[in-house]
Parts: C-alpha cells; sequence; structure tokens
C-alpha cells in the first residue's frame, strides 16, 4: 500500500517542484495560445503569478515577433511567480524544441523561472536558480505545428544545464 501511494505521489508532483495547480494553469494557456503563436507565426508571452488575494493566474499574453516577446505584468498581479512564452511556427533555421540560452538568461535576470512551448507541442521549465530545463511534457502534448518535421533538432533530452544549451545551440 505504501509504495502504490509513494508511486502515485511521484506521479502526480511535477518532478521540478511547480505546483500542480501552475502546471495544469499553464497547460490551459498554452492549449489556446500555441496553436495561434504558430499561425502567426511569433512570439506570445506573459505571466503566471498572484493577485492580492493569493489566486494565481495568467496575465493577458503579449504579441510578440518572430523571435521575441516582453511581456507586461498586470497591476493586479502582485507576485510574478513565472513567465510563459511560445516559439511561434516551426522552422528550420531555428532550433524550435527546446529553450535557449537567452531564453535561461531573461528569466533569469528577473529572478523568475519560466515555460517555453513549442511548435512539436513540447512544454519546459527553466529553473533558473539551477540553470536548468526540464521537458515537461514531449512532442505533441500542445497544439503542433502541421509543418513541424521531427528529428530537424536532433535527438531532444528531457534535461538541459544552460552550459549544454549553449554549446548544442553554438553560442
Amino acid at each position: 500500500m505504501r509504495r502504490a501511494l509513494l508511486a502515485a505521489l511521484l506521479v502526480a508532483t511535477p518532478a521540478f517542484g511547480q505546483s500542480a495547480e501552475e502546471t495544469a494553469l499553464v497547460k490551459t494557456v498554452f492549449e489556446k495560445l500555441n496553436a495561434r503563436s504558430i499561425v502567426e507565426n511569433v512570439e506570445y508571452c506573459g505571466y503566471i503569478g498572484r493577485d492580492r488575494h493569493g489566486r494565481l493566474f495568467a496575465s493577458k499574453p503579449i504579441r510578440g515577433q518572430v523571435d521575441t516577446c516582453l511581456p507586461h505584468a498586470p497591476r493586479s498581479m502582485v507576485v510574478v511567480e513565472t513567465s510563459y512564452h511560445t516559439h511561434g511556427a516551426f522552422s528550420v533555421d531555428f532550433f524550435n524544441e527546446m529553450p535557449s540560452a537567452s531564453d535561461m538568461e531573461a528569466d533569469e535576470a528577473e529572478g523568475i523561472d519560466g515555460w517555453v512551448a513549442t511548435p512539436g507541442g513540447r512544454l519546459w521549465y527553466i529553473d533558473t536558480a539551477q540553470m536548468d530545463t526540464w521537458l515537461v511534457c514531449g512532442r505533441g502534448c500542445l497544439p503542433t505545428d502541421p509543418a513541424f518535421v521531427a528529428g530537424s533538432d536532433g535527438i531532444i533530452p528531457s534535461r538541459f544545464a544552460y552550459a549544454d544549451l549553449v554549446r548544442r545551440l553554438g553560442y
């Protein structure tokens, strides 16, 4: 019985330490936003945070450009917990399917962690305290670009340290 309970807890608790509430909210945000980002071929971004009553919510997404986006926290968000952003449409010119080193650097500069959705439908979590990123759910777990070509970015591990991303992306 104890083993079954422990196994259930391990499956239900995100490995990166974020709450199940935040993870579910982020997936809901990206379910709508990733498809829009792909069709328009621009990044969308925002923040996840809490209002003065402690309620978790996502800010309204901001439309960015092909490879950048600058979010704005609403006044009602008194605590910013994480950022979120999409990577737009699939392109053979970019490493679309993982966060970039600059994604990690931007979150670190703000002192928050982040979430990234890819055109292949992957969801990543960026932990700036460790400067690591983890795959929360794999290819196809979010809306996917019909033009996405599986394998175009090579084999994608489920975890990257910042230094590994820098080497992989050739910065």
